[in-house]
């Protein structure tokens, strides 16, 4: 007798988890594959409702909400799986909201998904998982995941659509995580996924994909900083400082530093002939240097809180290509040991706006070699 093969799929309420729940729902007819669907509940969207300016209603669609949990379940009760909503709202605030506030305030620019990649969706949903009896977790990301017998080890590359690559998201992920985790969508493209969905008569076939952090409306950061501090019982730290020219001259200033993020253009309260752009945030003066656009590029990068994938660790210098955002095409450079969980890259060529807090991600031709946080 064939032993079962149980698999949690991580359900988000959108069409890329739900034709992932459908494939795999599919191969349940053959009795060795049983699915159930997850879903985190992570963020109450009515918590700041009303306060500074954030919207009474939470936004229809928005990642995580209530209408998405309810889609999820809807799928789930289509494709006849099991179903179960799973509360990790204290632990989302703790390891993703909290240290999303703490760097803005410290003046980097965080990236939560990547947090929540690493300490929930496959971490914490994958604990959850084995308690149940599951032994992977599978997802909605556009990625491949491998195995390397020759390195014995899981190797992550970029996915077929690679307009949809989520790879940059998904650095932080160990080994023993990804031994356990399936990207279904990883060789597909997004209208073919959509065309699965319609197949599997999933009537979100067509639903948008998210585009917001799930607990920021409309993307006003300082809006939510300044309730959720207030919420808290905390005062927003006093940051006022200097707004200074790239040679130092003191040309304004401004109310904090939060309100800045490195490659700012708009916003800086000062008047200027030609456009200033943010250069550079320095927490512990509260100064905020601004200059023109060619200023804000840069040959080199420092990147620590290090988690490799394809290799065990970096010992000498690599030729990589580096992707320092989502959206930005990965660039040629020389990376470099630079100290312990710590590496210094040379870009080939100057890389505009490369920002603290922001990841770094190292690729081999399509594989991730690894990844850190930039400082």
């Amino acid at each position: 007798m064939t032993e079962t093969t149980t698999i949690a799929v991580a359900m988000s309420g959108g069409v890329d988890s739900s034709t992932v729940a459908a494939i795999l729902a599919r191969a349940d007819g053959d009795s060795e594959v049983a699915v159930v669907g997850l879903t985190l509940q992570l963020w109450d969207q009515t918590r700041l409702a009303g306060k500074h300016g954030i919207p009474d209603a939470p936004k229809a669609g928005r990642c995580c909400s209530l209408d998405d949990v309810y889609d999820a379940r809807h799928v789930a009760e289509h494709l006849g799986i099991p179903y179960y909503v799973v509360n990790q709202q204290e632990r989302f605030e703790r390891d993703v909201v909290r240290p999303f506030v703490d760097e803005y305030l410290a003046g980097r620019t965080p990236i939560p998904c990547s947090l929540c990649n690493n300490h929930l969706k496959f971490d914490q949903l994958l604990k959850t998982a084995r308690s149940i009896g599951a032994d992977h977790i599978a997802t909605g990301h556009y990625a491949v995941n491998e195995y390397d017998p020759e390195r014995s080890r899981w190797i992550l590359k970029r996915p077929a659509d690679l307009a949809k690559d989520q790879t940059y998201f998904l650095f932080g992920l160990t080994q023993e995580q990804l031994s356990h985790t399936l990207f279904p969508l990883g060789r597909m493209t997004k209208p073919e996924v959509r065309e699965v969905a319609r197949q599997h008569g999933l009537r979100l076939a067509e639903k948008p994909d998210s585009q917001e952090i799930c607990f920021i409306p409309g993307g006003d950061y300082k809006q939510f900083l300044t309730a959720y501090l207030e919420e808290q019982g905390e005062a927003m730290p006093e940051t006022a400082g200097a707004l200074v020219a790239s040679n130092g001259e003191v040309i304004g200033h401004h109310d904090g530093i939060s309100n800045f993020t490195v490659g700012q253009r708009k916003g800086l309260g000062v008047s200027s002939p030609t456009p200033l752009y943010v250069l550079q945030i320095d927490a512990t003066s509260h100064r905020v240097t601004v200059g023109a656009d060619a200023e804000l590029a840069t040959r080199t990068l420092r990147a620590r809180r290090l988690n490799w994938i394809s290799i065990p660790g970096l010992t000498a210098p690599m030729r990589v290509r580096i992707k320092i955002r989502h959206r930005h095409e990965p660039a040629w450079a020389v990376l470099e040991p630079a100290g312990p969980d710590e590496v210094q890259a040379t870009f080939d060529e100057p890389q505009r706006a490369v920002t603290p807090g922001q990841s770094a991600v190292f690729y081999d031709g399509d594989e991730v070699v690894g990844g850190g946080w930039i400082y």
